[in-house]
C-alpha cells in the first residue's frame, strides 16, 4: 500500500498528532449587515462585550495565557481603535465595515514589518477584530470538534484557550509563527503544531497526521490506521517506551527520564511507565488565584493525585514561583518580587502550601523544590517554615513527613555557588531563567529567542561549573535545554545525568540518550 502523500513544513511545537482535519474559514462581515448598526454607541458596546468575554476566558487560566489575554484587552482599550473607527462611520460607512476596515489595515502594518515578534502579533489583532465582529452580526465563533487537526492560515490565541485539548489533536497552518502567541501556548500544553505549509488541501473530516518533532504533515492516513495509530514510521518515532524512565548510555552509564507538569490533568494521557517520575510540576499553573493559594484541602487533592499516578517514583513539586511577570490574582501588594523572595514575604501562602505538601508526602515519593532562590539562606528560612508547620501538624496529630527539599537554579548568583548551599538536598537547572539573566533581556523583548541561542555556550559553561560545585548532590535539568535533542550530548558531557522534559518531548531525548556514551560522544559505527 502507497504511503499517505506528506507535506513539509516548519516545527512550531513538538509532538505527534492524528484526526479529522478541521479547516478553518475566514470570518467576514455580513453581505447585508444588520441596519440599525449605525452608531458609535453600539461599537462601543460591542467592544465592551469583547472585554468582558475576554475576561470571562481569562478566569482559572494560568498567569502566561492571563497575559496573552490581557495584551487583547489592551489592545480593545486603546482609544485609537474608536476614534478609527468612528471616523469611517461619521463618513458614511456602516458600523460593521468601518470595524472591519480598520483592524484589517492594522493587520496588514504588522505583517509588513520585518521583525518576526511583531509579525507574530498580527493573529492577536485578526483575535481582536472577529470577536467584535461576531458579536456585532450575531455570529458565534464555533469551536471545532475535540481531537481533531485545526487547519488553516493562523489560529487566533483565544480559540486555542477556548478548545478543549485533552482529547488530543493539533495544528497545521499555512502560514502562522513559531514566536507567536498559539505557539507558546502550543508548546505549554504539549500540543503538536506545525507551521509555513503554504496552502494545501485536505476535505473537511479527512484523517491527517502533524508530526511536529520532524515538521511533517501527513495527509490522507487511513482512518482504521489513524485511531489505532499512525502509518509512517516518521510518525511512530515518538512512540513511548515503558522503560520507566530509567535509560542507559552506550557505555551503559544510567541516566533517567522524567517529566514536566503544569496542571494535574495532564498526566492522564501519559503512561507512567514511560518516564521516572514527575522532574518538575509547576505549582502556580494548578493554583492560580490567592483563593486556590489560601486552599490547603485543594492544594493537597492535586499534590495527592500526583503522587497516585506516579505510582512510587519521584515526584518533585516546585513552590508557587508568582510574583514579577508571573501575577498571582487577587496578589497585589508586592509586584516586585517574585518566586522564593514573595514566599518569604507573605509567608501565610507559604505555610498552606507547606501543610498540603507535608501531608501529601505520606503518599509517595515526594520532593519539594523551591523556586528563584538566590542564597542559602533562602533555603535556611524555608526550611523553618516547614518545620514549624511540621510540629504543629504532629500537635494535631494529622499524619505528614519532612521530604527532601531542593532548589531551582535559574540565578546565575546561586549557580556560581553551589558549594555553599548546604541545607538543599538536590538541585535542578532551570535554563530558561538562567539564559534570561545571563543575557540580560526579558523574555517578551523581540530579539530574546536569537539572545537565548547565542546564550547556549554560556549556559553550558556554566552548568558544567556549577555541577562541579555541587558535589555528589543529585542534579537534574527541567528547562528547555533538556527537551532539545540537540544539546543533549553536550548536556551529557556537562555531567546531567537526569532529564525532565515536556510529554511530547519523550521519545526524542529518549532516543539522543541511548544513542550517546555517557561524555556525550556517539559510540564507534554510530
Amino acid at each position: 500500500m502507497a504511503a499517505p502523500p506528506r507535506l513539509k513544513a516548519t516545527s512550531a511545537s513538538p509532538g505527534v498528532a492524528t484526526g479529522p482535519a478541521y479547516v478553518a474559514t475566514p470570518m467576514a462581515a455580513a453581505a447585508s449587515p444588520p441596519s440599525s448598526l449605525s452608531g458609535h454607541t453600539e461599537l462601543g458596546d460591542a467592544i465592551e462585550k469583547a472585554i468582558r468575554d475576554l475576561r470571562d476566558l481569562a478566569a482559572g487560566t494560568d498567569p502566561e495565557s492571563g497575559e496573552i489575554i490581557e495584551f487583547q484587552i489592551e489592545v480593545l482599550q486603546d482609544p485609537t481603535l474608536m476614534e478609527m473607527a468612528g471616523a469611517r462611520i461619521d463618513a458614511g460607512e456602516n458600523i460593521v465595515f468601518a470595524w472591519v476596515g480598520t483592524l484589517d489595515a492594522y493587520i496588514r502594518d504588522l505583517e509588513c514589518v520585518e521583525e518576526d515578534q511583531l509579525q507574530a502579533r498580527a493573529v492577536d489583532i485578526l483575535d481582536v477584530k472577529n470577536r467584535v465582529l461576531s458579536i456585532l452580526t450575531g455570529t458565534p465563533i464555533d469551536d471545532f470538534p475535540a481531537g481533531s487537526i485545526y487547519v488553516g492560515k493562523d489560529m487566533e490565541p483565544s480559540r486555542f484557550l477556548a478548545h478543549d485539548w485533552s482529547a488530543g489533536g493539533g495544528i497545521a497552518l499555512y502560514a502562522g509563527s513559531a514566536v507567536g502567541h498559539v505557539a507558546l501556548l502550543a508548546r505549554s500544553r504539549s500540543v503538536p503544531m506545525v507551521i509555513g505549509a503554504g496552502r494545501f488541501t485536505t476535505e473537511k473530516g479527512q484523517h491527517i497526521g502533524v508530526d511536529g518533532d520532524s515538521g511533517i504533515i501527513m495527509l490522507q492516513i487511513a482512518k482504521q490506521s489513524a485511531t489505532t495509530g499512525p502509518l509512517d514510521h516518521r510518525l511512530t518515532s515518538t512512540a513511548s517506551a515503558a522503560d520507566n524512565g530509567i535509560l542507559h548510555t552506550t557505555d551503559g552509564c544510567q541516566v533517567l527520564l522524567a517529566i514536566n507538569v503544569n496542571a494535574p490533568e495532564e498526566i492522564d494521557a501519559i503512561d507512567v511507565a514511560t518516564t521516572a517520575g514527575i522532574g518538575l510540576m509547576r505549582s502556580e499553573f494548578a493554583l492560580t488565584s490567592l483563593g486556590d493559594a489560601a486552599n490547603e484541602e485543594k492544594q493537597f487533592a492535586i499534590y495527592r493525585r500526583l503522587l497516585d499516578w506516579a505510582d512510587g517514583r519521584s515526584t518533585t513539586i516546585r513552590m508557587l514561583d508568582i510574583g514579577g511577570d508571573k501575577p498571582l490574582a487577587g496578589l497585589t501588594d508586592v509586584p516586585s518580587l517574585r518566586g522564593i523572595r514573595l514566599l518569604l514575604a507573605r509567608p501565610e501562602i507559604a505555610r498552606v502550601q507547606a501543610r498540603a505538601l507535608l501531608r501529601a508526602a505520606v503518599f509517595g515519593s515526594l520532593q519539594i523544590m523551591l523556586p528563584m532562590v538566590m542564597f542559602p539562606s533562602d533555603v535556611d528560612d524555608i526550611r523553618q517554615i516547614y518545620r514549624e508547620e511540621s510540629d504543629a501538624l504532629s500537635r494535631r496529630g494529622v499524619p505528614h513527613r519532612m521530604p527532601p527539599v531542593g532548589m531551582m537554579v535559574e540565578v546565575p548568583a546561586a549557580a556560581l555557588m553551589l558549594d555553599e548551599f548546604e541545607s538543599a538536598d538536590f538541585f535542578s537547572f532551570g535554563t530558561n531563567d538562567l539564559a534570561q539573566y545571563l543575557v540580560a533581556s526579558p523574555r517578551e523583548d523581540a530579539d530574546f529567542t536569537l539572545y537565548q541561542a547565542k546564550a547556549v555556550p554560556a549556559v553550558l559553561r556554566l552548568l558544567t561549573q556549577a555541577i562541579r560545585l555541587a558535589g555528589s548532590k543529585p542534579i537534574s535539568i527541567c528547562g528547555d535545554m533538556a527537551g532539545d535533542p540537540s544539546l543533549t550530548a553536550d548536556l551529557l558531557a556537562a555531567g546531567i545525568r537526569h532529564f525532565s522534559v515536556a510529554p511530547a518531548r519523550l521519545p526524542a531525548i529518549r532516543s539522543a540518550i541511548v544513542g550517546l556514551k555517557a561524555d556525550g560522544t556517539k559510540a564507534a559505527g554510530e
